[in-house]
Order: structure tokens, then C-alpha cells, then sequence
């Protein structure tokens, strides 16, 4: 075998964010090595226009690329179209389903997270995780009438806003929409968007065709990759039926059991038309459905389509038989703080990967776009740093939790510790809210700025992240914080 086996300096599993990230960053350190880069897809994830906002704060642009574009641009990473068969941690060996061994000196794990489906096998229950299951679900919607979202995460924010021409009961198992980037006081704000004519969408999408891992349907270990943000732009979400935009909120609930129609009909039960409850003057539903969700309130609803977006699970399935991996509490391969595994020269990086070091006061993780690429490129600089037999300091990104999207038409910036994660019970908020304009909360402990949310085009993201990484002590400015007659770029320079 070891005759066969390709030789490795720098082998990186995954062709998504933290993948190709990581590759990139590897290929500038090493003009001279080949940087191999193993993915089952046929499209690899690029950043492209990166967009410094602030110090802690980016944007950037995603592109689908194809492996000779990538190669094009650096020479020396060969792209390897291959799922991942086996890794043999203790020769450093990976073998690929093909057949072809790959004898490494230095592994970087990047095979992102799947879908965690509600119910496994069902042809009506969808995840939406990457290019292809997007597609999918696009075909499904163009004969749909009405579809159920269940989950409360960006996927299904998206999702629930963007599709039109059918009705939408969207499920949630807490008080208020959007309870993963929101408090309810953010929620409140957004609603009136869902009942609201879509703008037209005239400006170009900065990060069309965001996915991070896969497109082919197989991806290593068979996962293809996360979506990120804008996703949609590249794919029309209508239905077939010339009706406005529906959408019916279902609060504080799971889904308690999927039947099909036959099982449905073999029961002697009804189910509800949209709105929702008996109280609301709903009737039973006359039509017949091809798959039907009972909630745990009770309520029973038939549908074309159920999409599952209730978060995801890490793709270590390829990676820990047979080796010594230590998992993170959420199943993900437990890293510590220069990305390395518990597996001696294999890091990991992106969504696969549990933080396993102590965070900063400003920092979580999260499985977001943005956190792949600060992944990635921090794991290359590790995997760099140890063969050169140097130090290297932990990247600034991980001071202070950022992140920019877009929901609802209103851009979403979230700093630190946006929800007072952690915080316990003694926080204090601050609210600015312009009703269809901005939504601005800040999040105090002990008189310090520890995080905020702001939607809106508000222009404060810069000043709070300085606010928040100094520390200095607000209590004496109370509610002038956030006066709106008050320049407080001005006010703190």
C-alpha cells in the first residue's frame, strides 16, 4: 500500500468555506509543495470580495468555482474529486473510494455539518444544506400549495420571507421568530415584513450561490455543503398558485409525528386549514394532502412539502472509526486553540470542528459562514507554524463574535454576545427601535458593553465593537447610549 500511496505534505478534506479557505492560505505558504485538496463535489466554494467593515467585521462574496478555476489562481493545489473512503490516523494515511491512499504529513478535516432531519426517509421531509438539496427543494415548490418550514435558524428565516405563490406554516419551538439571532423585541420588528409586498429585487446579490461544501449530492463522507447568505438569489422560490404571500406562525411547538396520506386517512382524523386554530375560526381542511404534520399542540396540518431546519450535525462519520477522537458535546471533532485534534497531525476547522478552548468573554461559536472562513484560514496558519516549528497567536477573530447577513430585506449585524449569552440574569438591555427603519440593542454587564444586535442600515457596527473591546465602563451615559440626536462616533472618539 505504501508503494501506491500519493504523497501529501498538506492534504485538506472538503470543498467548502474552511476547506478551500484553508487550502488557499497553505498554497501561499508553500509556493513549492502540492496543496491537495480531496472533495466529492464538482464545484468548490471561493471567497471572493472581501470587504473589511471594521476591524473585527467582514463581508465577502461566495462563488462556486470550478477546480480548474481554483488551479488557475493557485497552481499548486491540486483539487481531488474523490469522497473520503477511511482515514487510517495511525499510518497518516487517507484512503478515498476509488482506492487511492494518500500518505500525509499534516490533515485538515473540513467536511462541514448536515441537516438534522425531523424524520430520516421520508420523500416529503426535505433539509436544506447545500446546492443540490436547494435545487430540490425548488422543484418540489413549483407544484407545492403549501409548504410547513419547521425551525427557527437562518435557513428557515430565509426560506419562510423568500417563498411565494403557496401557503407557509412555519413551526417554531420558542416564543418568537428568529430566537437563534433575536430576542422577541427583534421579532416583533421583522414581522410586519412577512405580511408586507416583497421590494422587487433589483440590486445584484453579493454572495450568490453561497454554499460551502458540496453540489453533487456527494460530498466527503456524502454531505454536501452549508448554505450561507443569499443563497436563494440563485434559485427561483415560487410556487405555481397566483395567491400573496401566506404565512401562518405556529409558536412554541414541535412536530409530533409525520403521516402519509394513507396513514392519515386510516386514522379518521381532520386536519386544520390555514389560519391555524379552532379559536382563530379555522375549519377542518377539505383538500387532500401527501403528507401530513401533526404538532404537539395538537394541531394538524396537510402539506405538499415539510422542510427540516433544525440545525445541523457535524460530518465526522468518515473520521472516527477506528481512531482516537475526542467529539465536542455536539458530536463535532474537539479542537483546541491552534485547530488541532485530538488525533496527532490532523486539525479540523469550519463546521465539523467543536471549539474546544476556553472562549474569549466576546465569543461563541456558531456554525456560520463566516466562522468557516476565520477556521480555515487560522488552521492553515497553525498547520503552517507548527512545520516551520514556530509560534503563532491566536487570530484577533476569535476576540470578539461577528457576523453580517441579511433577513428580511434589513441587514443584521450581531456583535459579541448579542443575546447575553451566558450573562445570567443581571444584564441590562438598551432598545432603539424605528419602526420598518432599524432595530438597535445593546447588551450590558457591570456597566460594560458586551454585545448588540442591529438591523437596519444603523452605521454604529464600528463604534460598538470598539465599545465592546475596550471595555469601558457605560453606566454614566444610561440611556444616551443610543439617543438618536446624539453622534456617538463623536461622542466616544
Amino acid at each position: 500500500m505504501a508503494a501506491a500511496a500519493v504523497r501529501a505534505r498538506s492534504l485538506v478534506v472538503g470543498g467548502g468555506i474552511a476547506g478551500v479557505t484553508c487550502a488557499e492560505q497553505l498554497s501561499l505558504q508553500f509556493p513549492d509543495d502540492v496543496i491537495y485538496l480531496l472533495t466529492a463535489a464538482p464545484l468548490v466554494k471561493a471567497v471572493t470580495n472581501v470587504r473589511q467593515v471594521s476591524r473585527a467585521l467582514e463581508e465577502f462574496d461566495v462563488e462556486e468555482q470550478t477546480s480548474a478555476a481554483l488551479q488557475s489562481q493557485f497552481p499548486n493545489i491540486r483539487v481531488v474529486h474523490s469522497a473520503l473512503k477511511e482515514l487510517k490516523a495511525d499510518q497518516q494515511v487517507v484512503v478515498t473510494e476509488d482506492g487511492t491512499c494518500y500518505q500525509y504529513d499534516q490533515l485538515c478535516v473540513c467536511t462541514g455539518a448536515r441537516p438534522r432531519l425531523i424524520v430520516e426517509g421520508n420523500p416529503y421531509v426535505l433539509g436544506i444544506r447545500d446546492t443540490d438539496s436547494a435545487r430540490t427543494f425548488q422543484q418540489h415548490l413549483t407544484r407545492a400549495r403549501r409548504v410547513m418550514v419547521v425551525g427557527n435558524g437562518g435557513i428557515a428565516l430565509e426560506l419562510v420571507y423568500e417563498m411565494e405563490g403557496c401557503e407557509v406554516i412555519w413551526a417554531i419551538k420558542d416564543k418568537s421568530i428568529g430566537n437563534t439571532f433575536f430576542d422577541a423585541g427583534a421579532a416583533e420588528f421583522l414581522i410586519p415584513q412577512l405580511k408586507s409586498e416583497k421590494p422587487p429585487t433589483s440590486l445584484t446579490c453579493k454572495r450568490m450561490k453561497y454554499t460551502t461544501e458540496g453540489g453533487s449530492g456527494q460530498q466527503d463522507g456524502g454531505i454536501g455543503s452549508a448554505l450561507g447568505p443569499d443563497w436563494h438569489e440563485g434559485i427561483d422560490l415560487k410556487a405555481a398558485q397566483e395567491i400573496l404571500r401566506s404565512v401562518h406562525i405556529e409558536a412554541e411547538c414541535e412536530v409530533h409525528r409525520i403521516l402519509l396520506h394513507q396513514e392519515f386517512k386510516g386514522l379518521k382524523i381532520s386536519a386544520l386549514s390555514v389560519p391555524g386554530s379552532e379559536k382563530d375560526g379555522a375549519t377542518s381542511d377539505p383538500a387532500d394532502w401527501p403528507v401530513y404534520a401533526e404538532l404537539t399542540n395538537g394541531r394538524i396540518y396537510g402539506c405538499d412539502i415539510i422542510i427540516s431546519a433544525t440545525g445541523v450535525v457535524p460530518n465526522v462519520e468518515p473520521f472516527i472509526g477506528g481512531n482516537n477522537f475526542d467529539l465536542g458535546e455536539d458530536g463535532g471533532l474537539c479542537v483546541d486553540d491552534h485547530m488541532r485534534t485530538s488525533v496527532k497531525n490532523v486539525y479540523a476547522a469550519g463546521d465539523v470542528c467543536t471549539a474546544g478552548w476556553p472562549p474569549s468573554p466576546h465569543w461563541q461559536q456558531m456554525r456560520l459562514w463566516t466562522q468557516a472562513r476565520q477556521m480555515g484560514c487560522y488552521a492553515a496558519k497553525c498547520m503552517t507554524a507548527e512545520r516551520q516549528g514556530e509560534t503563532v497567536q491566536m487570530d484577533f477573530c476569535f476576540e470578539l463574535f461577528t457576523h453580517v447577513t441579511k433577513f428580511f430585506n434589513y441587514k443584521v449585524i450581531l456583535l459579541g454576545k448579542y443575546n447575553a449569552q451566558g450573562l445570567g440574569a443581571d444584564h441590562e438591555l438598551l432598545l432603539r427601535c424605528t419602526p420598518g427603519r432599524e432595530y438597535v440593542k445593546v447588551v450590558l454587564h457591570g456597566g460594560r458593553m458586551m454585545g448588540a444586535v442591529l438591523i437596519g442600515d444603523t452605521d454604529l457596527e464600528e463604534t460598538f465593537e470598539n465599545l465592546i473591546l475596550n471595555g469601558m465602563d457605560l453606566s454614566a451615559y444610561g440611556e444616551d447610549l443610543l439617543d438618536p440626536n446624539i453622534d456617538i462616533e463623536d461622542y466616544f472618539d
